[in-house]
């Protein structure tokens, strides 16, 4: 297993030692490990886009092995050590989407051909991605595409529980999403199109996990 470290280093002084172990000692561990994810996730994304790489991934604070938080000079931190540093417990925890989803017996269902993977899932998981990362732009209209397959690709089960009436609302939110990926080929998004994109993706992936929900037999 291929495994690499990422140091993000703040240029925030502080007023002597003792002033940065208090910081240490009251700091939300979690929240400082976030930014620095998105941080570290605009610049991938950044190289990404530089090299034409398609293979270059955005990460999450849940694949990470250790997180540590800590204060140091500069010299130290620039080399990736610390003065004094806060080990971060777990992962940072999967979501409800992860748990939701019943990954193992989803993947299960997949190999043994029970289930599918369906397009608007991977479209859907890209836009969420790219809100996640505050590209809204690239959110909207990849919404767009992700919403025109999921009408289309969850039809069939349309009689699985309340997937019909999902599907009829998704219907009715077509139009904000077409007038807000419209808005983004024009530029940025105002607070309303911002507002319906996060709508209508969570409306999305609440149907994509009613398919789901009573399992893959």
């Amino acid at each position: 297993m291929t495994t690499a470290r990422a140091t993000l280093v703040s240029a925030r002084p502080f007023d002597g030692d003792s002033a940065a172990e208090r910081w240490l000692r009251d700091v939300d561990g979690e929240a400082e490990a976030a930014d620095a994810v998105a941080v570290l996730n605009r610049i991938l994304h950044l190289q990404r886009t530089a090299t034409a790489d398609a293979a270059v991934r955005e990460v999450a604070r849940a694949q990470a092995l250790v997180a540590r938080v800590g204060v140091g000079a500069g010299e130290q931190v620039a080399e990736g050590r610390w003065a004094q540093a806060l080990d971060l417990a777990g992962s940072g925890g999967r979501g409800r989407r992860a748990a939701a989803l019943r990954p193992q017996e989803r993947l299960a269902a997949l190999l043994a051909g029970r289930d599918v993977a369906l397009a608007c899932e991977e479209l859907a998981m890209r836009a969420r991605g790219d809100l996640a990362a505050g590209r809204w732009r690239e959110g909207a209209l990849q919404l767009r595409i992700a919403l025109a397959a999921a009408l289309e690709e969850l039809a069939p089960w349309a009689a699985r529980g309340d997937l019909g009436e999902r599907l009829t609302e998704l219907g009715t939110l077509q139009p904000a999403a077409e007038a807000a990926a419209q808005q983004a080929l024009l530029g940025g998004l105002d607070e309303q199109a911002a507002a319906d994109v996060e709508r209508v993706l969570g409306r999305l992936e609440a149907a994509l996990r009613a398919r789901t929900a009573a399992g893959f037999d």
